[in-house]
């Protein structure tokens, strides 16, 4: 049995480990838009936390399995469609995440220096589609990160570091220097519910306080009376009141954590010049409820942190709702809510944006457990073009060039060996033509 497997973060590398460890062994392709393998683990983990990035190694494993092949630079909708994955797979398992982020939908939100995290995020992470961006760092005094998970506090703390402490990341040469040059002297990060209801966690959290550039700053009225709902709340509290309790330093940024607070509008004529919050109380079943006091803070860059959200792939069912595809367990469901046969979805895209990379694991082995049951009991169709020849010689025939695994591992050895010599894990290649490049030769299938 053969099975495509779309989108190499962590949810599809986990899938294909189940397929490759299924009895008898699944082939697996992986195909992934970009060059480059690992989602969200290459791409949206901040610079500065290496050890999470390290669970790429457990996806090298994976990827060395036999009936494992990577085909990268491939776009589902440019280059293959769903009609034929379709046809030249026995099953197809869509794992291509929330690659877009939520919208506040309110007025000013699309001035410019108004910016979604994501877009941030992708940049300093070298992500190709985001190099040629401007945050215009240089002209922010003050900087307001809206949202109160794990990205916003990543785009907080990346904003507030140091030369030295940049230094030894894999953050874009392009992005150190602008983060260096920047004028920001204070960062405001606005949740719109209580500290105990923020969705961070304690060591991301713990952080900020020691970052050598930047004081944290928590107004200790907006901390009374909040009541920890579990051991991570509890610790989140204990850290913020540590906070509280703390006399500035006079470092040169400041970072306030401000809480029940939310934008009702970005303020500015032809770019942002503040944000207007609102106070909120949480009521009974602690939402966010605005009331009449508002006040205006002034700034020059807002980063909206509100969440990813799924993106619609061509003729692929497709909630708008919930930015997911429409699945009974990672069943895809069609538009009268039966099952497509050989039609599967994990991660993100499947649940949406929520959990930690493990994760992944239990959601895609759920997803591939049905795959392999649908299997067994003969509900998926004879597929005599399932082979493996088959989808290499559609691309070459539609004069699309392959980036194979070997295509990546070259580009893997490019940057960690110019990161070798600067003593940090890897220099990265961070735009189409420098990965092509890079990739050229290895293994690429020629058009």
């Amino acid at each position: 049995m053969r099975v495509a497997v779309v989108g190499s973060g962590p949810a599809g590398f986990y899938a294909a480990a189940a397929l490759l460890g299924a009895d008898p062994p699944v082939e697996v392709d992986m195909i992934e838009r970009l060059p480059t393998p690992w989602g969200l683990v290459r791409l949206g983990v901040a610079p500065d936390h290496p050890k999470i990035k390290s669970v790429s190694r457990a996806f090298e494993r994976i990827a060395e399995q036999p009936g494992f092949r990577f085909l990268g630079d491939v776009e589902v909708g440019r280059d293959l469609h769903h009609a034929d994955l379709v046809r030249l797979y026995d099953a197809v398992v869509y794992s291509v995440g929330a690659q877009t982020d939520r919208r506040m939908e309110i007025p000013g939100e699309d001035l410019p220096g108004s910016w979604a995290a994501t877009e941030l995020v992708a940049w300093y992470n070298g992500h190709p589609d985001y190099q040629e961006l401007d945050f215009e760092l240089e002209r922010a005094r003050r900087v307001v990160v809206v949202g109160a998970g794990n990205v916003a506090l990543d785009v907080v703390r990346m904003l507030a570091l140091t030369p030295e402490e940049l230094g030894p990341t894999d953050t874009t040469d392009a992005a150190i220097a602008a983060i260096c040059g920047a004028g920001i002297e204070e960062i405001v990060m606005v949740a719109r519910r209580g500290p105990a209801q923020a969705a961070f966690t304690t060591p991301e959290l713990a952080e900020l306080g020691e970052l050598a550039g930047a004081d944290v700053l928590v107004d200790p009225a907006e901390l009374a009376g909040a009541e920890p709902k579990d051991t991570n709340s509890e610790r989140n509290l204990e850290v913020l009141r540590g906070y509280a309790a703390r006399e500035p330093e006079g470092k040169p940024k400041r970072i306030l954590l401000r809480f029940f607070r939310s934008p009702v509008a970005i303020l500015g004529e032809e770019q942002v010049e503040g944000v207007e919050l609102v106070r909120n109380e949480l009521d009974e079943n602690e939402r966010a409820v605005p009331t009449g006091e508002r006040e205006t803070l002034d700034c020059e860059l807002v980063f909206r942190s509100v969440g990813y959200r799924g993106v619609a792939l061509a003729e692929v069912p497709f909630d708008e709702r919930s930015g997911t595809i429409p699945n009974d367990r990672g069943r895809v469901l069609g538009p009268e809510g039966k099952p497509l046969p050989g039609v599967y979805c994990a991660g993100w895209i499947k649940r949406g944006p929520s959990g930690v990379i493990g994760t992944n694991k239990k959601d895609a082995t759920e997803t591939v457990e049905l795959l392999l049951e649908d299997a067994a009991a003969g509900r998926l169709a004879a597929k005599p073009e399932a082979t493996a020849d088959a989808v290499l010689d559609l691309l070459a025939e539609r004069g699309a060039t392959v980036v194979m695994y070997a295509g990546w591992t070259a580009i893997d050895e490019a940057e960690r060996g110019a990161g070798e010599k600067l003593g940090r894990p890897r220099v990265k290649l961070c735009t189409w033509d420098e990965l092509r490049t890079a990739a050229e030769g290895a293994s690429t299938t020629p058009a």
